[in-house]
């Protein structure tokens, strides 16, 4: 019997994984950064929606793992682990990020996509994962889908016309 294929959506502050015949998606990419790690030789991929850089910067006793840079990443890689991907295969893909606010460049504390970025790439360069393709920056929000059949991201960005990385 032939499995049905489903897009499990990804909230924001949010991380899931998925196998082919599924795909994986979020929407609301504007300072937040979507964090796709996969291994495309078991097909298995799982999507972090990170809002921001540093879970050391919360004030929260009870704070949301997925949330943050350092911790979204970190459980997303054992996550992917944990369900049969091997780690020499793992590669990923990172959107978003956006300048949501470009008035505000000069403030650091403003400026979240680019800090987020920079979050994730520091932190995938840790585990010794590479960064095959990225579409970040900007001042439009974003909506990805991941397909870990074909390791295609489909990106749909307002005002533009959308790309596939």
């Amino acid at each position: 019997m032939n499995k049905v294929a489903s897009v499990v959506k990804v909230g924001i502050a949010d991380l899931k994984l998925v196998k082919s015949p599924n795909t994986i998606r979020t929407s609301g990419l504007g300072s937040c950064v979507g964090v796709i790690v996969y291994d495309l030789s078991n097909q298995i991929a799982g999507l972090a929606h990170i809002m921001l850089p540093e879970s050391s910067l919360s004030k929260q006793s009870d704070l949301n793992p997925y949330k943050y840079a350092d911790t979204a990443i970190n459980s997303l890689i054992n996550m992917v682990l944990e369900q049969g991907a091997v780690k020499l295969y793992l590669k990923a893909k990172i959107a978003g990020g956006a300048q949501m606010f470009p008035n505000q460049l000069s403030n650091e504390v403003m400026r979240i996509g680019p800090r987020n970025v920079d979050a994730v790439l520091t932190h995938l360069h840790e585990y010794g994962i590479p960064v095959i393709a990225s579409d970040v920056g900007g001042h439009n929000g974003r909506t990805i889908i991941f397909d870990p059949k074909t390791g295609d991201l489909k990106i749909r960005t307002v005002s533009k016309s959308e790309v596939v990385i």
